[in-house]
């Protein structure tokens, strides 16, 4: 959301304070910013739920590449643990869709129907500055005249350019009013508006990760058969792995 004033002449008479004009942009600058940062939270939020989905896609399809091993087929201990595993990511697969689909119709687009509020404030901004160059320009033609010898016809040209500036200054002075009124209004209402989204995703997250507790904890009942810490898993992989080393096809020239 970028706002770039015309660049007209000025007329002598200022017809709007600096201090309305400095009001105007503080309140307009916050919500380009907000205007932005949304964009970026829901750009942010749609990368999130994509990785989370192939995160759980992978998981699924690494358990099955697991499951069809031929190992499967030979030892009864390993087909036992890779059954459970393939089980467990699927599970988990499934929460992590239903995670995902709660997101999207609670942050995700709440987040694009806001930012979809934004281009008519900028139309009326836009509006409510194009009036402004309008305004100065009837106020500069009124001062020339007002400049002007006191003949006849100088007398008519500048009644008929009050007559001209006078509703244009009452559009602009009504669009002036109506944002100055109204944005400080639309910013605070962000509060109001996202609270509900942050929350509903702060349960979601919550749902999520109490049902992983669950699912993996029963998977190390199904799998952790031997009672083994990490630590002995480790020292027991490292021999097997020297065993292989030990063969003479693997051994180095």
């Amino acid at each position: 959301m970028n706002w770039m004033p015309f660049k007209i002449g000025q007329p002598k008479k200022q017809i709007v304070s600096k201090t309305v004009e400095r009001d105007f942009e503080r309140e307009y600058e916050k919500l380009q910013k907000l205007e932005d940062q949304t964009k970026k939270l829901h750009k942010d939020m749609k990368k999130s739920t994509e990785a989370d989905l192939a995160m759980s896609k992978a998981a699924v399809k690494i358990s099955a590449d697991l499951l069809s091993n031929p190992l499967c087929e030979q030892d009864q201990a390993f087909l036992d643990s890779m059954t459970a595993l393939d089980t467990a990511m699927k599970r988990m697969d499934a929460f992590n869709q239903e995670k995902v689909n709660q997101i999207q119709k609670t942050v995700i687009d709440p987040l694009k129907k806001y930012s979809g509020v934004f281009p008519s404030l900028n139309m009326a901004v836009k509006r409510r500055e194009q009036a402004l160059q309008d305004y100065k320009r009837l106020q500069s033609k009124v001062e020339k005249y007002e400049e002007k010898e006191k003949t006849g016809p100088a007398i008519v040209k500048l009644c008929q350019a009050k007559e001209e500036l006078r509703p244009v200054k009452e559009d602009f002075e009504a669009k002036n009013k109506q944002l100055l009124d109204e944005m400080p209004k639309f910013y605070q209402s962000r509060i109001d508006y996202f609270q509900p989204s942050f929350e509903a995703l702060i349960r979601a997250q919550v749902v999520y990760f109490t049902e992983m507790y669950n699912i993996f904890s029963q998977l190390t009942e199904q799998i952790d058969e031997a009672g083994l810490t990490d630590e002995q898993r480790q020292k027991e992989t490292e021999a097997k792995l020297n065993e292989l080393r030990s063969l003479s096809i693997v051994a180095d020239d």
